[in-house]
């Protein structure tokens, strides 16, 4: 009986191992997949994709998160290439693309090696012998330091950035606003640095006009108009309440039974009502503001206090608008009308005013003396537009962040990744460990193909310029996205921050890592179905 299972056994785990590949080579071709997706967007010559959502909707965009965002995918390795797009965008804002394309030729360089039946293990270890090396150079001689405070030199990076989008063509107005936003949200607090673009620098999308009319307001913009026609819509030097509570009745917080037993009792029970709407305006205009804002509503009542004592009263604000507004005119938020004190008030704005904009009523709160949150107002022909324009502005804002929070760059144009390349080969280790170096020149390859130039004449005179430099340093030569030509990264001026890159590196190899660490696939659905035979041998036997 033993021995009549004895061969299966044997047999099973030969089918295990050959499966094994299977499953990683299945890996690496999704991976490969998603990286062909992704390889024409990128670079200043980068084509659009044009993508359709179930309900009809259409976005165009380049950026590779919010291409990748809108696939649906079956395969479990495709889902995890799709995943690092989108933590490669909240890190760093930036390189979504590049991460893309590298993590897919990381996973086709180590093809060959298994098919020579080389263990994944081996491959994982020189692939992180070979990120630990990057890692070195780039921290050591592969970078410079910047310096925050030269504005032609941030703007210079910032528009390196920005020159691959949509946007490339108000490059210089979209730098302007990404460095005056971050500049503006930049909070410096005892040697602690804080730079919350995401909370801080709202960007207001409103239809019509051209994009040459976006701009920074030095304050807030947000979507709301007065509460009484008869409120003032010009203030200059306004004094600001900020509320979170409601200027209404006061509702019982759980079920309040009532017993009304004569008619002076109902009449008694409207006027306690009335009189603690009049006590919390009275708490407010105590302290003489122009305008209040609150997170709550303002009943009738509340507004015709407000009115008579000359009050703009503004309500149902979000919690992030009133944040905002905080940091602008230096209010603080207050809870109960009760604890209202002079320094709560905010004198910090120098006008408020309220616009009207196409069909809609805007408040602005501008010309403030030391704004520390800001509004980016962005015009443009059409929804579509404004959201591309959005998604590069986004990009470019985090890249003026990283560079405020880390001031190390790398030269642009693929070539960083040809230098580190050279470094690698020079090593002299066989294997996959080339393999790594090797894979990094997709970047410049789809840089070169993206702006049909010939691809193997122009990357060997690449590598042939990287072998020859015997200069200090990294060899700043790499490809001109625009013409294909190989120029000089410091004459044409294209840098990008090390955070950036750094961030590329490690998800693309990590990525590539984990891929190659599955050796199955097993699904948690259950099925109804008999096992097949070798299946239901093999678990016979163990």
């Amino acid at each position: 009986m033993f021995g009549g299972q004895q061969p299966i056994l044997v047999l099973s785990q030969n089918t295990k191992r050959e499966s094994g590949r299977k499953v990683q080579l299945e890996n690496i071709n999704a991976g490969k997949a998603i990286a062909d997706v992704i390889r024409t967007c990128l670079g200043p010559q980068a084509m659009l994709k044009m993508l359709m959502d179930p309900m009809g909707g259409i976005v165009m965009t380049n950026d590779g998160n919010a291409i990748l965002r809108e696939i649906t995918v079956q395969h479990p390795a495709a889902k995890s290439m799709i995943e690092i797009a989108r933590t490669q965008d909240e890190e760093v804002g930036d390189g979504t693309t590049s991460v893309i394309v590298l993590a897919g030729e990381m996973l086709a360089a180590a093809e060959p090696f298994l098919q020579q039946q080389i263990h994944p293990t081996v491959i994982i270890r020189a692939y992180r012998e070979a990120l630990e090396d990057i890692i070195k150079y780039l921290q050591t001689d592969c970078s410079i330091l910047l310096d925050v405070n030269n504005k032609e030199k941030m703007a210079e990076v910032v528009k390196a950035c920005v020159g691959t989008k949509f946007i490339g063509k108000w490059s210089s107005l979209a730098v302007n606003i990404a460095l005056d936003a971050v500049k503006t949200v930049t909070l410096n607090e005892n040697g602690r640095l804080e730079v919350d673009i995401k909370r801080y620098a709202k960007v207001e999308k409103i239809p019509g006009g051209s994009i040459d009319e976006s701009c920074v307001l030095k304050g807030v913009m947000i979507n709301k108009d007065v509460t009484h026609p008869k409120m003032r819509r010009h203030i200059e030097n306004p004094r600001i309440v900020l509320l979170d509570c409601s200027l209404e009745y006061k509702k019982g917080e759980s079920q309040t039974n009532v017993e009304i037993i004569g008619e002076q009792d109902f009449t008694r029970m409207l006027q306690i009502e009335e009189e603690f709407v009049q006590r919390i305006c009275a708490d407010i205009i105590a302290v003489k503001p122009d305008i209040v804002f609150t997170e709550k509503g303002v009943s009738d009542l509340a507004q015709h206090y407000l009115l008579k004592a000359g009050i703009t009263a503004i309500r149902r604000l979000r919690k992030t608008d009133n944040l905002r507004i905080a940091r602008a005119c230096g209010a603080t938020i207050v809870n109960r009308t009760e604890e209202l004190t002079e320094k709560d008030v905010g004198t910090g704005a120098g006008l408020f005013e309220i616009k009207k904009i196409g069909d809609e009523y805007f408040t602005f709160i501008t010309e403030c003396k030391d704004p520390k949150a800001c509004t980016i107002l962005l015009r443009g022909a059409s929804k579509d537009i404004l959201n591309e324009t959005e998604r590069n502005l986004q990009d470019a804002l985090h890249v003026a962040r990283n560079l405020v929070l880390e001031p190390r760059l790398v030269a642009g144009g693929g070539a960083i990744e040809m230098a580190l390349s050279q470094r690698l080969t020079r090593k002299q280790l066989k294997g996959p460990y080339t393999a790594v170096a090797e894979a990094l020149e997709i970047i410049p390859r789809t840089l070169a193909q993206n702006c049909g130039a010939n691809t193997i004449r122009t990357l060997t005179a690449l590598r042939a310029k990287h072998a020859s430099h015997s200069g200090d340093g990294v060899c700043p030569w790499g490809i001109d996205g625009e013409t294909g030509e190989i120029v000089d990264m410091n004459v044409k001026g294209i840098w990008e921050p090390l955070a950036v890159k750094m961030q590329t590196y490690k998800t693309a190899v990590e990525t590539a890592i984990l891929l190659l660490r599955i050796d199955d696939i097993v699904s948690g659905s259950k099925k109804n179905s008999e096992p097949t035979a070798p299946a239901a041998a093999a678990a016979g036997a163990e």
